[in-house]
């Protein structure tokens, strides 16, 4: 049962994946896995092990897990559209995306859920920032500016549009699974907002990373956030 914060209910619960992408998550996987296990087992789950040259593969077969196994590293964009494919042959309503390091807490996946089924909303984000302010950085710097650019080419707040924490309903996902332009991004945000879906936000809670390495480190980070603004500022204007 799904319960709305107007007190309101629904019993049939929709058919919702929850996708992990990962890659080298050795030291993260284990935990994400037993946890997302514990707190949200009404939810199926997906690793999409993305060629990972580490333990993951083994962890996560170990564990009993449903597994797609990339032979080569294939990237985010890759590995996100095979699961939105996946999603569609199995039938799937939603599929929510969700961190394999630790961040993303699981006990937010329903009121993903209940957003987007209370607004119909195509889209809903978990914002960090929706009702919450967080100390500024340049990281914090970049995501507002991200804001504004989105809100600028559609009118539309995006509170927090670098959050990975996201479900997508089969609608979006059939644009995903045709669509090769398309990435888990900022930009993709932006392009389905000018495109008429429903984009929502829930405030939610993150963690820091719960072991390894990240792969955006600072200089990465400024290169993301470049390559963001241009795509924003450049494609996405004239699309």
């Amino acid at each position: 049962m799904l319960i709305f914060k107007d007190g309101s209910y629904v019993t049939n619960l929709p058919k919702v994946l929850v996708a992990i992408p990962a890659y080298n998550e050795e030291e993260c996987i284990e935990g994400t896995i037993l946890e997302l296990k514990r707190v949200a087992p009404e939810f199926d789950f997906v690793v999409i092990n993305d060629g990972s040259r580490d333990c993951t593969l083994e962890l996560c077969t170990n564990l009993g897990c449903n597994v797609i196994n990339m032979l080569i590293n294939c990237g985010l964009t890759v590995g996100f559209q095979t699961a939105a494919c996946y999603a569609l042959e199995n039938d799937y309503d939603y599929m929510v995306q969700f961190d394999a390091d630790g961040q993303h807490r699981p006990e937010y996946i329903s009121e993903l859920v209940s957003k987007a089924q209370f607004d119909n909303a195509d889209i809903v984000i978990g914002s960090r920032f929706l009702s919450m302010r967080k100390d500024m950085s340049m990281r914090m710097f970049g995501s507002r500016m991200i804001t504004f650019i989105i809100k600028m080419l559609t009118g539309k707040r995006i509170s927090d549009p670098t959050s990975g924490f996201r479900l997508f309903n089969r609608d979006v996902l059939k644009e995903y699974s045709c669509n090769d332009t398309l990435n888990p991004e900022p930009e993709s945000i932006a392009f389905f907002i000018k495109q008429g879906y429903k984009v929502s936000e829930i405030q939610v809670s993150m963690r820091e990373r719960q072991g390894g390495e990240s792969y955006l480190n600072p200089i990465r980070s400024i290169q993301y956030m470049v390559r963001v603004f241009v795509t924003l500022l450049i494609v996405q204007w004239f699309r």
